[in-house]
């Protein structure tokens, strides 16, 4: 019954060697990551614990006006702190209690470390831990780092998520842990589906809300959303859990591959799966097929940005007709992307971390008809006439299960459409003059 298209002739991707390179990076902060986290968790704070630079990131990229009261906010280290004539400590102690004293609406606290503080070793979790005993039970604190000294952007959302695994109250039940923040669209058809299997025991990291029943133990099923959570999985492994390897839910076939490994977990029966799936899976199935006729036959080059690559690769090739010449990411978790490796037919390059000029060389020498890359090398890749997609916005977009699976596709369409209609004006403006 799961008409799933066949895995491609020989071995996919799981055994292609991968290029390894290390060099100059292009590479965005993991303070990012807390513009999605802190719509996804309304109880919670992000306190960056660093410079004015990390305040003017956050707030250009969530766009708040000043007039606003988000839920993050940057306790700014000053000369003196950095110097060491202020007892950093002190200090952040004085901030916090002013900040839960006007918010009270606050449950969750996370302190964030940036580049500055963790290049003067400030010990936030020391001072996590000072302000859960003066605090709790009405505010939990914790702490990780968001710096972008080491990691992607992406590895913001899951230091985060993996400060949060050790506190989940133990359980014995059988439960399915849904592990990864969702755009609360995706969450509620993600419930309905489930639900319609009959799965009721479902819990989702993180939860809108500290009250939700997050709970952990060694009957604890976990399945990820993203491909970056290699941290957070180790974190609920450690707890006992156990990991539920799939394909991820980037279009109709990894929407169905991901619901069936969950399915045959809880003997969801064929004929339940398929009416739970059926008319869902040909909507989207309509979707990528009216998205993508501006994709198929094109060549797409990905550069390592978020750790999306390989699930989007997959999605790209398998389901919108496209070729992959290179596929890059920022660490490669075999754990984790193998089922995504399975599903990628042979032949483009497989590469982990970025020697920026020499990938640069590469997707000039191929000249792919997109390249999804982050800010940085946009503008100069187009400058040099390729057609480009910014990386980040495939993480700000909801983008996962069917209802979405159109979505993602004209997400990369748009910009080979946009070129299209350029190339198309552009007789029309040489007449003119």
């Amino acid at each position: 019954m799961n008409d799933l298209a066949p895995v491609p002739a020989a071995k996919g991707c799981r055994e292609t060697p991968i290029l390894k390179e290390r060099g100059q990076r292009e590479v965005f902060c993991g303070l990012t990551g807390i513009i999605w986290l802190h719509r996804k968790m309304q109880d919670a704070f992000f306190l960056v614990v660093g410079s004015r630079t990390c305040a003017h990131l956050l707030q250009s990229a969530a766009g708040v006006m000043i007039f606003a009261e988000p839920r993050f906010a940057t306790a700014i280290l000053e000369e003196g702190d950095l110097a060491g004539l202020n007892d950093a400590h002190d200090e952040l102690d004085r901030e916090v209690g002013r900040l839960l004293a006007r918010r009270p609406d606050i449950r969750q606290l996370f302190l964030v470390g940036s580049c500055p503080s963790e290049v003067i070793k400030l010990d936030l979790s020391r001072a996590a831990e000072r302000l859960t005993e003066v605090y709790a039970p009405k505010v939990r604190v914790l702490n990780y780092s968001g710096s972008g000294i080491e990691t992607t952007f992406t590895q913001g959302e899951d230091a985060c998520l993996a400060s949060m695994v050790p506190v989940l109250p133990a359980t014995d039940r059988r439960e399915l842990l849904v592990v990864g923040a969702l755009p609360d669209v995706c969450e509620d058809q993600l419930m309905e589906l489930l639900n319609g299997f009959g799965i009721d025991t479902i819990r989702c990291l993180p939860a809108r809300s500290i009250e939700a029943d997050v709970t952990v133990g060694p009957n604890t099923v976990f399945a990820l959303m993203q491909p970056f959570l290699g941290d957070t999985k180790e974190a609920l492994e450690r707890r006992g859990a156990r990991h539920l390897p799939a394909p991820f839910p980037f279009g109709e076939q990894g929407t169905t591959a991901w619901l069936r490994v969950i399915a045959d977990e809880f003997n969801v029966s064929d004929e339940v799966f398929e009416a739970v799936t059926r008319a869902p899976r040909d909507r989207a199935r309509r979707a990528i097929a009216q998205a993508a006729e501006n994709l198929n036959g094109k060549s797409v080059f990905f550069f390592p940005d978020s750790q999306l690559e390989i699930p989007l690769a997959r999605f790209l090739t398998r389901e919108c007709g496209m070729t992959a010449i290179e596929v890059g990411s920022p660490f490669i978790h075999q754990g984790i992307v193998g089922p995504d490796l399975d599903l990628l037919a042979e032949g483009p390059i497989i590469s982990e971390g970025q020697d920026v000029d020499l990938q640069l060389d590469r997707a000039r020498a191929a000249r792919p008809d997109l390249t999804v890359c982050g800010l940085g090398l946009a503008n100069p890749l187009e400058a040099d006439g390729l057609s480009t997609k910014w990386a980040i916005e495939l993480v700000f977009t909801p983008v996962h299960f069917y209802e979405q699976a159109g979505d993602l596709a004209g997400l990369f369409s748009r910009p080979l459409r946009r070129k299209g209609l350029v190339a198309g004006l552009s007789p029309r403006l040489e007449a003119a003059e």
